[in-house]
Formats: C-alpha cells, structure tokens, sequence
C-alpha cells in the first residue's frame, strides 16, 4: 500500500496536512501511518518554498528507516551537483535552500548536506512497485524504456520530461505532452510539470499540483486510486501552470 506524494518543493506546512488528511500520525518528527502504509515522493522535495531542510531531514530518516520511498528530480539533482562542489547557477529556486543552508552553524549544515547526499546517491531514478503494475519517477518515461539500462537520454528525459529545447511564451522551458502517447500497462505515477489539478492521461498521473506556485499537494492512495489534495498557502502564480488537456 503506497501513497504517492507530488513535488512538495519546501511546503512543509502543506505536507503536514496531506499526510494527516492520509491518515499518518507524525511521531519523532516523521509520519507513520498505523497500517504500515509507505509514502513514496516523486522528486523536487526542496526549493522555492520555505521549508527545503526540514523535507531533507524527513524523507532521508523515512528512507533510512524503510518507510518511505524516493526518487529524485530534476531540483534535487542541481541540489546534489552543487553539495559535492560542482559549478550549478544558485538559480531557479536552488537560491532559496542554498539561503537555508548558509543560516546554519557549519557542522549542522555538513549534516544537512550529508543526509542529502546519502538519500540522493541511493536514490533509484525509476521505480518500479507492485509486480510493475505501478512505476513511479520524477518527470515521465516512455512506455519502451521501462525496463532498460539507464542511459543519458532516459536520465534526461526522467529528470526533466519530453523537452524541445525551446522556451514558451513566459520563458519556462517548453515540454511535449508525452503522456498523450503512453499506451502500456503499467501506471506510471510522476510530477515536475505544474498542473491546476491532477492530470490522468492514459495509464499515467501526473501528481504536481503546484503547490508552491499557490495550487496543491497531491497525492495517490495505491492501489485504490484515490487522489487526496489539500489546498496550497503559497500565493497562487498563475502562469506556472501548464493547461494539458486530459
């Protein structure tokens, strides 16, 4: 039994709320749910919003303590590639853990930082759950590449979606709606691309309801399908939201 949780991006508050709403109990600062449910994050835990270490803090003691499950996203990997000291422009929301981590005392900070590191290093870029009926990654696969090797390519396209290269008309990167073209069994569960409400397109959902752009948290009870949403407090930024048809 999964619960599938969308880009929570720093909105601690807001995930507070939706694993209660889901029924988990927060005890030692993490959430448990009584009947032993497994949270699963698609990715882009930080930036943007206020609260990006302390979503670093609870997913990697839930990963450690086999109680949750995490894939990476594309914020998380500029997050990794600017911790182990690579050239990363502190832009695009990174600005705003980068301003977390410098107001903490240097050896809090190193922990911070090293907790991250470990999550994101053990973190599988696919996962595949439930006998491969449910696969869960950050920004989409197409149906043909489930079961290869990782290779740039599938990297990039897990990471960042069905890219052109091109900018749209608020300057945002331009992205293809893959999902449109997805016709395998499996459920594919995943997020990165701001949507108004949950977006079903064939047998795949996308979870990134915007909540730091002011829209919601969402998340999927699996397997009964159920999607459960709670409403941002982040002041809503109309133009982050993509208007993919379902």
């Amino acid at each position: 039994m999964y619960d599938v949780i969308g880009d929570v991006h720093g909105c601690l508050r807001e995930f507070v709320r939706l694993t209660e709403e889901l029924g988990y109990q927060w005890q030692q600062h993490v959430p448990v749910h009584p009947d032993g449910r497994t949270l699963v994050f698609v990715g882009d835990i930080t930036d943007r919003g206020p609260n990006s270490l302390d979503m670093i803090r609870i997913v990697a003691k839930l990963v450690i303590q086999r109680k949750a499950l995490y894939v990476p996203g594309n914020h998380c990997n500029k997050l990794y590639r600017f911790l182990i000291g690579r050239n990363v422009q502190i832009t695009h929301g990174l600005e705003t853990t980068v301003q977390e981590l410098n107001e903490l005392p240097i050896p809090k900070r190193s922990e911070v930082s090293e907790a991250f590191i470990e999550l994101y290093k053990q973190a599988p870029l696919i996962l595949q759950l439930d006998h491969q009926k449910l696969v869960v990654c950050h920004a989409g696969i197409r149906e043909q590449d489930i079961n290869k090797p990782i290779t740039r390519q599938i990297k990039t396209f897990a990471l960042y979606g069905d890219i052109t290269g091109k900018k749209d008309e608020h300057g945002l990167p331009e992205r293809r709606d893959w999902a449109k073209y997805y016709h395998g069994d499996p459920l594919i569960v995943y997020g990165h691309t701001p949507v108004i409400k949950p977006y079903w397109k064939n047998r795949t959902l996308n979870l990134d309801t915007g909540c730091v752009f002011g829209g919601m948290l969402s998340a999927l009870r699996y397997p009964e399908m159920e999607v459960v949403s709670i409403p941002s407090s982040m002041p809503l930024v109309s133009e982050r939201f993509r208007s993919f048809q379902g």
